[in-house]
């Protein structure tokens, strides 16, 4: 038998049961307000206490009433912070169960793709992710399956905030973690943000690529297309991640794709130059026009990533020598239509001549004493002093440092790529640079 204050407790449960499903939309939602005030931080055995042992009843009727009114956003920041006072409490794995048999996770996905909904209860429902994904491999694995990782991605790309966007790093960090049969799709996943419009998602898909690629270990044939690409932001804090993700990559089987990938980019392809041409024509204001050219922002950030990758590494520099990367580097000096280029070509290439003594004899005689003096005097400010024939005789350099190399039998560690004459794209490039330098002086 039950004794008197056993049977007053289960009377006040039924009352508060009875309460609940008799109140209406206001009424419910003070329900849950002092639901929330009073329960915060209790753990499950604290929660039973405080419901006689029938917690589970409430949590039903929350998670039935989630189901119905989810699509209309009414109380959902509510109603998720009381769902999430049982699934992230002490012990409280019964709930989590409870609540994942009735379609749960399906239905916190659904509201991330929802546009009617408020970007805080996204977040809300973000979080409630992140406790189930955090409760275990086989809760992650039930969060892929229900295709999570693509409306958790797209979520991310269409955020607008950057609040929430950092609690969608979290989650997506926590899938990739002890997660071995779905962590390729995270990292694939993580790959196709990289194009989105939202600097913020970059940003964080570019922090957790490099975690994400030490856990898979092999590489996705996309990721270097992908990450030179992402070089042609505006925005210097994506720039950072993707040159940081650049240096861990050179590490892997890729590494001779993207050093290659890195030195075509200094001279970009006639196609995309030519671009300027009718903006030069309508408009006189062209440095405004061209200041920002996606083509010319990636070639300032790929000199840059060179630069680093080969003072972190030279026998990586010594690779970079076999691709021309010194004749180059002296055509992106001669890009006056884009300074922050030539500023870091500059900056670049004063490493390789002060590591390589058959560099610096090729780039002073390329050069001639006059502009070479100018450019030992100050690579960084170079681009400020030199006129256009200086500017020409960079873009237009014969340079090949390779070349020497090889006619010398000299012969560096890791040596294998192929060494190919210039191309056409980059004889084109020079060639249109020429013809504005000119222009220029007539």
């Amino acid at each position: 038998m039950t004794s008197i204050k056993e049977q007053a407790a289960i009377s006040r449960l039924l009352s508060f049961l009875q309460d609940w499903d008799n109140a209406g939309k206001v009424a419910r939602s003070h329900i849950l307000n002092t639901f929330i005030e009073t329960n915060q931080g209790k753990t499950a055995p604290e929660l039973e206490q405080e419901f006689s042992q029938g917690a589970s009843l409430f949590l039903v009727r929350l998670t039935t009433w989630l189901r119905l009114i989810y699509m209309t956003g009414s109380c959902l920041d509510k109603l998720l912070k009381s769902i999430g006072i049982f699934l992230s409490a002490v012990s409280s794995n019964q709930y989590l169960i409870e609540f994942l048999e009735v379609g749960g996770v399906l239905t916190l996905l659904e509201i991330l793709g929802l546009e009617k909904i408020k970007e805080e209860d996204k977040k809300e429902s973000i979080r409630l992710l992140q406790v189930i994904a955090n409760s275990g491999r086989k809760y992650k694995e039930l969060i892929c399956e229900s295709y999570g990782v693509r409306s958790i991605a797209e979520f991310l790309a269409k955020s607008k905030s950057e609040e929430t966007q950092e609690e969608v790093q979290i989650l997506l960090d926590s899938l990739v973690h002890g997660n071995p049969k779905y962590q390729n799709q995270v990292y694939k996943g993580l790959i196709a943000l990289l194009p989105c419009a939202s600097p913020k998602a970059q940003q964080l898909s570019l922090q957790t690529l490099r975690t994400a690629q030490s856990i898979v270990g092999t590489t996705h044939p996309s990721i270097v297309d992908c990450v030179l690409k992402v070089l042609r932001t505006m925005h210097l804090e994506v720039q950072y991640e993707a040159i940081e993700l650049i240096k861990d990559l050179v590490n892997y089987d890729v590494c001779q794709a993207l050093l290659k990938g890195l030195v075509a980019l200094l001279i970009p392809s006639v196609k995309e130059t030519s671009k300027l041409q009718p903006k030069i024509l309508n408009d006189s204001a062209v440095l405004q026009l061209t200041a920002n050219l996606p083509v010319f922002l990636q070639q300032a950030a790929a000199a840059k990533a060179i630069g680093v990758l080969a003072r972190s590494n030279t026998s990586i520099a010594e690779e970079m020598l076999h691709l021309r990367v010194v004749h180059s580097l002296m055509a992106a000096m001669g890009n006056t239509d884009h300074s922050n280029s030539q500023r870091q070509a500059s900056l670049t290439l004063e490493y390789f001549v002060q590591m390589f003594p058959v560099v610096e004899e090729h780039v002073r005689r390329s050069m001639g004493e006059e502009l070479y003096e100018l450019f030992l005097s100050n690579a960084e400010d170079l681009y400020m002093k030199i006129d256009s024939i200086q500017a020409d005789i960079l873009a237009a350099n014969k340079v090949n440092v390779s070349k020497a190399l090889s006619i010398s039998g000299v012969s560096y560690s890791n040596m294998s790529f192929y060494l190919g004459p210039c191309g056409e794209d980059q004889l084109a490039y020079t060639t249109y640079f020429q013809k504005e330098g000119s222009e220029g002086k007539e």
